[in-house]
């Protein structure tokens, strides 16, 4: 079966091609358990778990819904019936017997729930180390953070496993994970989605956020779900917001106000985000970015702070020797502002809206980078909150300012990180800043050329020479396998041992690989440090296609040890 990566894939697969909805969605399962080290789920379901889901798709035409067996995430702060909801603390955890609303509106549409990702404990955080079920691990390099607070939500759409996911988005916890994940990230209008059935961090400024690959995906799945919930006291009927077309106008804060934390990386590739949009029909103009930043420090340094811990009051309070040292400290915090210190933050965010709003009549929209800078998991460990504070910086002020914002990719750093910019403007304009997002998506794909690469070895993500691909700025395009035409080798003379692959005709077996979309002005270099017996050649998929990949000279062979049996590399290294 081919790569499924966009909505469209999966609905061509059953309506053009007639696949399966079991087969794609076991693929999709097969494919998440190679991953089990990333930290990406607290409650993952199995084949029992979605057989009414299978059994009512099997009597429908796959035409007649919207997202007939498009398989999505869920972050564990939002309900889906019969699955523990547990916001990242066993404790707290419960058993919902109906689906969050939006939940509920999805499934109707046919999506199928996978389960239910890890989080930053009681969406606390921005970074995705705050988990009692694992740290989120960055998949273009493990040394780094995912970014949280959704972090498995956003890793289980950049790892491929589905198409889109759903996350919250209070301070940012939907943009910057799809910054270090290189996907999209839609923070919609507040209310513009139905927050009943999600665990509140502050109820007055949550979004439900969508991940995917593409600004479509996150359109398509905002059409199907921004439905008034009237029993959501907060939700908000849609209303129909501004257009982005031909020339436009867009602000990007004064070079004073820019902040990248050291990271000149970022600040490159934000720079040439702003000449991409200038190049799709963009007109740049300076603003004072002031307003938006002093905003965001009410998040938590003003009396918002008592939302959060007004969410979970009562577990908060009884049980707090079960959360996290950093988490609890946050919420409980939230106990010490006064009634005055409410309305004072009030007051001033009063003022810096009106403010605010006349840098937003002046433009169309504002670019900034979804985050400065990237951080180690290490360093967060080391300092949590001054490095979450700083991830915050062209986040935190967006909901407390009614705002709509989408995180698109940007591009990656020397090193192979991801970089992201968010595109945000007046409520309710969402789909403009998609349709522009998808301009930018469509501009940046054209502008670079690409050499699709099979890996089978050590270049493989997480293995000790795929730094080799990141650091050239390669991705991960999937996971497949070989046609079963190979046999395989461990060349255990070098030092990682390398694999080495030989076409064999009938006596051979599929093996795992990794296609990797490396720059084309890089591919010389990575080539140039790859030795002997190892060329360059076509590689058979068992779909297939056909790709370049690493063969072995026939003489290497000689005195290695066959490793076919074992179906892949990383087998053999965990046998090693």
């Amino acid at each position: 079966m081919k790569s499924l990566k966009t909505i469209n894939d999966y609905l061509d697969s059953y309506r053009v091609e007639g696949c399966c909805v079991r087969e794609v969605v076991k693929n999709c399962l097969d494919l998440s358990n190679s991953f089990d080290d990333k930290n990406i789920w607290i409650t993952k379901v199995d084949l029992d778990f979605l057989e009414p889901y299978f059994v009512r798709l099997e009597q429908c035409d796959p035409s007649s819904l919207p997202l007939y067996g498009v398989p999505f995430a869920i972050k564990d702060n939002i309900d889906v019936a019969q699955l523990p909801t547990t916001a990242g603390c066993a404790e707290f955890a419960y058993i919902p017997e109906e689906h969050a609303f939006v939940v509920a509106q999805l499934i109707d549409a046919g999506a199928i729930p996978l389960g239910k990702t890890n989080l930053d404990q009681f969406a606390s955080g921005l970074v995705g180390t705050r988990s009692p079920y694992g740290e989120g691990i960055n998949l273009f390099d493990s040394d780094y953070i995912s970014g949280g607070s959704s972090s498995g939500s956003a890793l289980a759409v950049t790892a491929g496993i589905v198409p889109f996911s759903l996350g919250t988005d209070t301070a940012g916890s939907g943009r910057v994970p799809a910054a270090f994940g290189n996907i999209v990230g839609l923070k919609p209008t507040k209310g513009a989605l139905s927050n009943r059935g999600v665990v509140p961090a502050c109820k007055s400024l949550d979004c439900i956020a969508i991940f995917s690959h593409t600004c479509e995906d996150a359109n398509y799945v905002y059409d199907l779900c921004s439905i008034y919930d009237e029993e959501d006291p907060f939700s908000r009927v849609k209303c129909h917001g501004n257009s982005i077309n031909g020339v436009f106008t867009f602000g990007v804060p004064r070079a004073d106000q820019l902040e990248f934390f050291g990271n000149s990386d970022y600040q490159e590739l934000y720079w040439e985000s702003v000449s991409t949009l200038e190049k799709i029909g963009g007109k740049r103009i300076e603003i004072d970015f002031s307003p938006f930043m002093d905003a965001a420090k009410l998040l938590y340094h003003g009396p918002w702070i008592a939302e959060r811990f007004c969410g979970i009051e009562a577990f908060a309070t009884s049980h707090s020797d079960a959360m996290l040292e950093v988490t609890r400290g946050i919420v409980l915090s939230g106990a010490k502002p006064s009634a005055s210190d409410a309305f004072k933050g009030f007051y001033r965010l009063s003022e810096l809206k009106q403010l605010s709003e006349v840098v937003m009549k002046s433009v169309d929209l504002i670019i900034t980078p979804t985050a400065g800078t990237i951080y180690k998991r290490d360093e967060i460990r080391n300092n949590p909150l001054e490095l979450n504070t700083n991830l915050g910086y062209y986040t935190n002020f967006m909901n407390l300012l009614d705002l709509s914002a989408c995180a698109v990719p940007g591009g990656f750093t020397k090193r192979g990180l991801p970089f992201g910019i968010t595109l945000f403007s007046d409520a309710w304009n969402e789909s403009a800043l998609l349709g522009l997002g998808q301009k930018f998506q469509r501009h940046c794909n054209t502008k670079r050329e690409y050499i699709t690469l099979a890996v089978c070895g050590a270049h493989m993500s997480g293995l000790p020479l795929n730094p080799e691909l990141t650091s050239r700025g390669a991705f991960l395009v999937e996971k497949s396998t070989t046609a079963p035409i190979y046999r395989f080798f461990a060349l255990e003379s070098f030092s990682p041992p390398r694999p080495g692959l030989i076409q064999s005709g009938d006596n051979g077996a599929s093996i795992e690989v990794e296609l990797w979309n490396i720059p084309t002005e890089h591919f010389g270099s990575f080539f140039d440090g790859v030795p002997s017996p190892l060329a360059l050649g076509t590689l058979f998929l068992n779909d297939g296609r056909s790709v370049k990949g690493f063969m072995c000279e026939g003489y290497a062979i000689e005195g290695a040890t066959e490793i076919t049996s074992l179906g892949g590399w990383r087998r053999y290294v965990s046998e090693m």
